[in-house]
């Protein structure tokens, strides 16, 4: 049993590599080489045919779309795109891959040498990608009657064909050296920006929970100084920003306990566990001669002509991190309020409630306080938890009609949250509205001083902070209704001071 060295302790030693291979499912209508529907959640190997299950005698056909994608995707991330490439067989034996290769590109891939810059607590890593290729996805294996869900200790295994086929573009770094202690960031950063880019194209929702995007980190140490790459572990689909994260702070401590005892680290594929955020042995890992590659040749090659490539390149979007620079100008917020917002993941929540007519910070407010609160009590994602920007939007205008105030906005989330209805019917079922009638103001206004004549002296001798003490009984007499604006203007009458 390995002994974990502290994360910074094992960077104290040695200087971490990583390398990220992220594999995105493209939202095509069909798959990769067939007519095959794409849809998530259909029931099991009901969308196959000859081609995807392999069988003798079918033969497969490129789909056009997803040619397009790969070539966006390049475009997005600074690549070259081929003039000319093809497809190839990567040859392997598992269960979920009937035909007993994958049809991938190996050295002639669509897109190569490009770059993504990100941020991570003030300074920028320039992440180089050594190429975006296409491929095919692999069938799904169900391992039933064992503790952990894998093959290991299951009673029997059942395979679903249906995700065979489904196209995908694998976009794989080179490695990333110098990050130090922020590696684990970097890699979550990376995943986080390039998942924004994947749904600013359009080309796929990057449903992490869903696996339509999911991240191999690959990690190796190296002695401080030294110029030579350490053997590498590849923890495979890792399919949460959180656990990228924690993937490579675990391997980190692995490996380096692994060679302060003396031992050699062995190139395998890990297993990711999210219960302890830990990673076990999968199998040896294979170099790319052991797949045994060779050309596709029952598919010609393809060759996207440069005017194509570059009609492409005008509908790429703006850049996600060229929007958020000029989100934060146009929405006047600090860098501080900018980094919660971003490492929320609200910016595309907060600019779809800015555009139904509410001000930048009160769309700030309520994703990144309230409505991230309860998102993260839920265990989902911000834009999951249950509200959506039109509903927050009409919310806000309701407390600037001051039909209701903050602390009741919050019951009316309660109320989207729970299917209630629309924000006004809401406030209605609820009693939520606030007292803006002068007369109950008045009763309790008058109630308010007349429990406290102390206070009522402190306030006409000037001491007006007192009057906060009076406004919380009125406010409490009112379950939180009162219009505290007019509230305060009644108690000033009363007492002669406004």
């Amino acid at each position: 049993m390995t002994t974990l060295v502290p994360f910074d302790k094992a960077l104290a030693a040695y200087d971490p590599a990583m390398g990220l291979e992220v594999h995105v499912e493209l939202n095509t209508n069909s798959k990769m080489f067939c007519g095959c529907p794409t849809e998530f959640g259909a029931e099991p190997n009901t969308q196959v045919c000859p081609t995807c299950l392999g069988l003798p005698g079918a033969l497969p056909v490129v789909n056009h779309k997803a040619v397009e994608s790969a070539i966006r995707i390049g475009l997005a991330l600074n690549c070259e795109i081929a003039e000319w490439c093809r497809f190839a067989r990567k040859n392997y034996f598992y269960p979920d891959m009937p035909k007993n290769f994958q049809t991938s590109q190996y050295d002639e891939p669509i897109a190569f040498e490009g770059y993504m810059d990100v941020e991570v607590e003030g300074e920028t890593f320039r992440v180089e990608i050594e190429r975006a290729h296409m491929e095919e996805d692999t069938g799904k294996s169900l391992h039933v009657g064992g503790a952990t869900g894998r093959i290991h200790g299951a009673d029997y295994s059942l395979v679903d064909y249906n995700r065979a086929g489904i196209p995908l573009i694998e976009i794989v770094t080179k490695p990333i050296i110098g990050a130090g202690e922020k590696a684990p960031l970097v890699a979550k950063a990376y995943v986080a920006q390039l998942r924004d880019l994947i749904v600013a194209l359009g080309v796929s929702d990057a449903r992490m929970d869903q696996g339509s995007i999911r991240a191999d980190v690959n990690l190796s140490l190296a002695p401080k100084g030294s110029d030579k790459l350490g053997t590498r572990s590849e923890t495979k689909n890792v399919n949460s920003l959180r656990s990228v994260e924690r993937a490579v702070r675990f391997e980190v401590s692995r490996h380096a306990g692994i060679l302060n005892e003396g031992g050699k680290v062995v190139q395998e594929t890990r297993h990711f566990h999210e219960d302890t955020g830990e990673t076990t042995s999968g199998r040896e890992k294979s170099d790319a001669e052991d797949y045994r590659y060779f050309p596709e040749p029952d598919l010609v090659p393809v060759a996207p002509s440069r005017e194509w490539v570059e009609e492409l390149r005008g509908t790429l979007p703006e850049n996600p991190t060229a929007k958020k620079t000029r989100l934060q100008v146009e929405y006047g917020f600090t860098d501080l309020e900018m980094r919660d917002v971003w490492a929320a993941g609200a910016l595309p929540l907060i600019e779809a409630t800015v555009g139904e007519g509410v001000a930048p910070q009160s769309a700030r407010k309520w994703w990144v306080a309230e409505l991230l609160r309860r998102a993260n009590d839920a265990g989902v994602e911000l834009a999951e938890v249950g509200v959506t920007p039109a509903q927050v939007a009409a919310v806000q205008k309701l407390v600037d009609a001051k039909t209701i105030n903050d602390k009741l906005a919050r019951q009316v989330f309660d109320g989207l949250i729970a299917d209630e209805g629309t924000p006004e019917e809401i406030i209605e079922k609820r009693g939520l509205a606030l007292v803006s009638d002068d007369g109950p103001l008045i009763a309790a206004i008058d109630d308010a001083l007349a429990a406290q004549p102390d206070l009522v002296e402190k306030i006409k001798g000037g001491n007006m902070g007192a009057i906060g003490a009076i406004m919380g009984a009125v406010m409490k007499a009112t379950r939180g209704q009162a219009d505290a604006g007019r509230a305060r203007e009644l108690i000033l009458e009363k007492l002669g001071l406004s």
